[in-house]
């Protein structure tokens, strides 16, 4: 039987979290990264090198590693602050790898290979570029930390240069791809950062695989403060330029007043699933009432057994239709 071939594209948390899910499932992973991030140890590594942003893509290496577990803490382990700089041993290894190999692309598919992964990871770029945003007042912003600190609206995310290459072997694998997963992480510095390269935005829109996103749990102050399920998915069609996720993922649970209270501390509040408008736009949704689970100390995350499985059982059901789309396509050509 043919296995099912997922595309994961993020960045983040949400991403190594989910692959981490997904690998206990009899399918093929390809996660596709963002490379913008330009904090801590990354953003060191990444100004001092001039290569991409290491850290989302070690974390999901971490996450897809089938091997020895001190293997995995090791490449993980962090040196404290004033030991070579607070950086983790991961970003150290990518970037010697990368100088060894002159590709960035390349350290990775090498460090993936040590690693014995389970899967593909792929940097969405095999460029330095910067993600900067346009607020609604018209107010431009430089760097993706910097971008929540401002606490506005953004119009806009773009990156700079504006025509960095995608990586061919992203695009093979949407080209490919079974199902597509957006998400979850954060709005624009995970997700809508990777479909601002070239090439990535227009592979999916002509992708027969069908494309789902993964909505947040909570707001990100400063990034989506007071957003909805539904202003989720137009800021990811605004960014493409039309309409094509057919399926989301979220949340309809209501909380107690203590985790209210802990994330308003934070001005962030729970995503609403809007779910009548969604449908409205013709997007199918799916939810589970232990989708979210909430930690001893009232912090909000996704299930990701739960999460996982729902994406599995997704992917099952289109699998078939998918063969049969291709099957046609290539009749008709």
């Amino acid at each position: 039987m043919k296995r099912i071939k997922l595309v994961l594209i993020g960045g983040g948390t949400g991403l190594s979290v989910l692959a981490r899910g997904l690998k206990q499932f009899p399918i093929d992973i390809t996660t596709i990264v963002t490379v913008a991030d330009d904090g801590g140890s990354t953003g060191k590594i990444r100004s001092e090198m001039d290569i991409p942003a290491p850290g989302d893509i070690r974390n999901v290496i971490s996450a897809l590693s089938e091997t020895e577990p001190v293997l995995e803490q090791l490449f993980q382990y962090r040196f404290e602050e004033d030991q070579v700089e607070g950086h983790s041993l991961g970003n150290l290894l990518i970037a010697a790898m990368t100088n060894i190999t002159d590709d960035f692309g390349h350290a990775v598919k090498e460090l993936s290979k040590i690693l014995n992964i389970k899967g593909q990871v792929i940097p969405s770029t095999n460029s330095s570029v910067s993600l900067n945003a346009e607020m609604d007042d018209g107010e431009v912003v430089y760097g993706e930390s910097n971008i929540p600190k401002k606490n506005k609206r953004i119009k806009r995310v773009f990156l700079e240069p504006e025509d960095v290459e995608p990586m061919s072997e992203a695009i093979e694998a949407i080209e490919e791809a079974d199902l597509i997963v957006l998400g979850p992480g954060s709005l624009y510095t995970s997700v809508i950062s990777n479909l601002c390269v070239k090439g990535i935005s227009e592979a999916l829109v002509d992708s027969y695989a069908p494309k789902l996103y993964v909505a947040n749990v909570m707001t990100q102050s400063g990034e989506t403060t007071h957003y909805t399920a539904m202003d989720h998915l137009q800021a990811i069609h605004d960014h493409v330029g039309q309409n094509f996720i057919s399926y989301m993922i979220c949340g309809a649970q209501t909380y107690n007043d203590e985790v209210l209270e802990r994330y308003g501390k934070e001005n962030a509040e729970p995503v609403t699933c809007d779910i009548e408008k969604l449908e409205a736009a013709g997007v199918e949704v799916f939810s589970s009432e232990d989708l979210v689970e909430i930690s001893s100390e009232h912090y909000v995350r996704h299930n990701t057994k739960v999460l996982s499985k729902m994406i599995y059982e997704i992917a099952l059901r289109e699998t078939s239709t998918i063969e049969f789309k291709r099957d046609k396509n290539r009749r008709n050509h």
